[in-house]
């Protein structure tokens, strides 16, 4: 008897329980998103603020060491990713990130769609920043930052678009997208922090790129696939560092 009259009291109780472990499951990948985001791009933001605020325009130098702990940081920062997603059981194929000839021939594309809105953007912000204030805005280029770069630097421009799109891009959009089920709001949120810490390259600067990140995004809520805008990416970075390298 008593196994028979606790059983429907297990029975009413089981959805409220299962309600409550879907409160605590939210909860701890909030919790991880906000960890991830902090050991990932905190110092990035927090040196993006400080070279607006006092020392924008500073030419710094990339340095091997500088390169170094970039792709020391980069890397650990990816593991991290990789061991959050394995406590779910999950891989990095189930963030879109798999090999396909395919998808490089794609991230061309995107890149050249990227780009489009990118010098758009820049057009549109000079074009109210003259409004406003009667001047264009002196834009800052990557020389300013990346300055004298060493040999070193050519694995960190290779790891760089895998970092930044997977975690900021594939993995932030993923959780947003699966825990409040509104794309705009991914969206939003992962362009918002990839500008925040480009920051470095003043107001107008991070907003132009916020027109191209925003491509990268609406691509990634449409197909939820990584590679093509990891290559995507990897165009752009390589463009730069080009022109560090011929500049420099």
């Amino acid at each position: 008897m008593a196994s028979s009259s606790g059983t429907p009291h297990l029975l009413a109780d089981s959805p409220a329980i299962a309600a409550e472990l879907q409160i605590i499951e939210k909860r701890r990948r909030w919790l991880e998103v906000f960890l991830v985001l902090i050991f990932t791009v905190g110092n990035s933001l927090v040196t993006a603020v400080f070279l607006l605020e006092n020392s924008l325009g500073i030419s710094l130098r990339m340095t091997t060491v500088r390169s170094l702990y970039a792709i020391a940081h980069e890397s650990a920062s990816l593991l991290l990713l990789a061991y959050i997603l394995s406590r779910r059981g999950l891989k990095l194929h189930n963030l879109g990130f798999q090999w396909s000839i395919r998808d490089v021939r794609v991230g061309v594309l995107v890149a050249l769609v990227a780009g489009f809105a990118y010098f758009a953007g820049a057009l549109f912000l000079q074009g109210l920043h003259y409004g406003l204030y009667g001047s264009i805005a002196k834009l800052l280029d990557a020389r300013q930052f990346f300055a004298n770069p060493s040999l070193a630097v050519i694995p960190f421009i290779i790891l760089n678009p895998f970092y930044e799109e997977l975690i900021v891009r594939a993995y932030l959009m993923t959780e947003v997208l699966e825990l409040t089920g509104s794309k705009a709001l991914a969206i939003t949120i992962s362009v918002l922090v990839q500008a925040s810490y480009h920051l470095y390259y003043g107001w107008i600067g991070a907003l132009s790129m916020a027109f191209l990140f925003l491509v990268f995004a609406i691509y990634y809520a449409r197909s939820r696939r990584a590679l093509p805008i990891i290559v995507a990416h990897g165009i752009f970075d390589l463009y730069a560092f080009i022109r560090i390298f011929r500049l420099a």
